[in-house]
């Protein structure tokens, strides 16, 4: 058990971590660089994977963690946004960090700063981890990009391969309103020399991912090119890759557009053992990949209605979760109870997945840039007649739990920050002690 003197510093430290984010969100290296500087540069000591992209880096990064350490690594997995417990964000061998460890890393970042030049929360949160990775003497480190990646505060590394997932739209006011500025902010993550794995497949993208692989020297290996995947009708899925084939391959996690990130994740480790002489074994993959867990996405909360948890926050998310709730789960009637931000398109989100929902319930997840429920409700409008509004989010879902027989399916979605609330509501503990 956590001393309450040690609970009550890291209670602090957080407070001072969130109170980091009155600075906004501020693109550039300088500050992190800087950061890391004083720390010695931990992350020059790292052994990396970069995992960007709009949608799936998370859980194409969680799978490569799965599968390295499955084949004896220590691995460290960086990822964001955390969902209840800030610890989350940074895990060791798929174990959450210690809330006592964090803190002494806090600590010592901390004592290294210029209090006159603060730092962002993400600048400060990305130097916590590559000092914490270090010091775990992790032998890989999996690293998932904030946002865009050029300019993000995890472009300081240089990764023996990067991956580029997808690109959609997402962030327009931070990234350019166009899939040709949104691709370039993506493909800034590329260096010089170091091999792209991407599964973007419209063409202008394509085109600026390959174009800045030609003048960096970097090999670049395109899902549907340079590797395939193509799911079997027993809902297994063969992976043929860049030299490799793997057949009848199982997945952990549900939907199809999983089988899209997995193939990203054994091209990426095809690259690593092709740069490492580092040998990747089928029998270990297989096993890997039905031992990944990565929350939120098409999470089943309960049986008996059926609820599932998704983190879809845009429409490239929605349409996933649309396609896997019509293919991966049998259900008489859909409930939605829906939570957005109203800085994402709520359009493109509504008209993916109100039209299979027989009622639909808009509520408002307890973040600034929250949605007004009432706003949603009157979008709604032209593809559901059944939808209401209920403010507050326990008891929309306890409306919805009421409304759903038992051979139903309620599917709550919008957000990550709304689902990290609803994993609360379900008993997920905000400390881990």
């Amino acid at each position: 058990m956590m001393e309450r003197s040690a609970l009550n510093r890291y209670k602090t430290s957080i407070d001072y971590l969130y109170g980091l984010q009155k600075h906004g969100i501020k693109f550039g290296l300088n500050s992190t660089e800087r950061i890391l500087e004083r720390l010695g540069n931990p992350e020059r000591r790292l052994r990396c994977i970069h995992v960007g992209g709009t949608n799936g880096k998370g859980s194409t990064a969680a799978m490569l963690s799965s599968i390295l350490r499955a084949h004896g690594f220590r691995v460290g997995l960086y990822t964001s946004p955390h969902l209840v417990r800030f610890t989350e964000r940074f895990r060791v061998n798929e174990r959450e960090a210690d809330v006592e460890r964090i803190l002494e890393v806090f600590e010592r970042v901390r004592s290294v700063l210029d209090e006159s030049e603060p730092p962002t929360f993400f600048e400060m949160v990305t130097a916590m981890a590559f000092q914490y990775f270090l010091e775990e003497q992790v032998d890989w480190a999996v690293i998932e990009v904030g946002m865009g990646g050029r300019l993000d505060a995890t472009n300081v590394i240089r990764p023996e391969v990067s991956v580029i997932t997808n690109v959609s739209y997402d962030h327009q006011e931070f990234l350019g309103n166009s899939l040709a500025a949104i691709a370039r902010e993506k493909a800034g993550i590329i260096k010089e020399g170091v091999p792209l794995v991407t599964g973007a497949r419209q063409p202008v993208v394509k085109g600026i991912l390959k174009a800045t692989c030609f003048s960096h020297h970097a090999p670049v290996f395109c899902l549907g090119s340079q590797f395939r995947v193509r799911r079997n009708p027993d809902g297994t899925f063969q992976y043929h890759g860049i030299k490799r084939k793997w057949r009848s391959l199982e997945l952990n996690l549900k939907g199809a557009h999983q089988f899209h990130n997995a193939a990203l994740a054994l091209a990426a480790l095809e690259v690593v053992e092709e740069k490492n002489a580092t040998p990747v074994d089928a029998a270990i993959i297989r096993e890997a990949l039905l031992d990944v867990r990565w929350p939120c996405r098409l999470e089943v909360l309960q049986e008996s209605p059926l609820v599932i948890l998704d983190g879809a926050h845009n429409p490239h998310g929605a349409e996933s979760l649309r396609d896997a709730l019509k293919s991966c789960f049998d259900y008489e009637k859909l409930h939605l109870v829906l939570g957005i931000m109203a800085d994402k398109d709520t359009r493109g989100i509504l008209r993916r997945l109100l039209p299979l929902a027989e009622t639909a319930i808009f509520t408002k997840p307890r973040y600034a840039r929250a949605e007004k429920p009432e706003t949603l409700k009157r979008l709604a409008r032209p593809y559901v007649q059944k939808h209401y509004v209920i403010p507050d989010p326990a008891a929309a879902i306890a409306e919805a739990r009421a409304m759903a027989s038992p051979n139903d399916a309620i599917c709550i979605a919008g957000s990550l920050y709304f689902a990290g609330e609803v994993k609360e509501l379900w008993g997920e503990r905000t400390i881990s002690i």
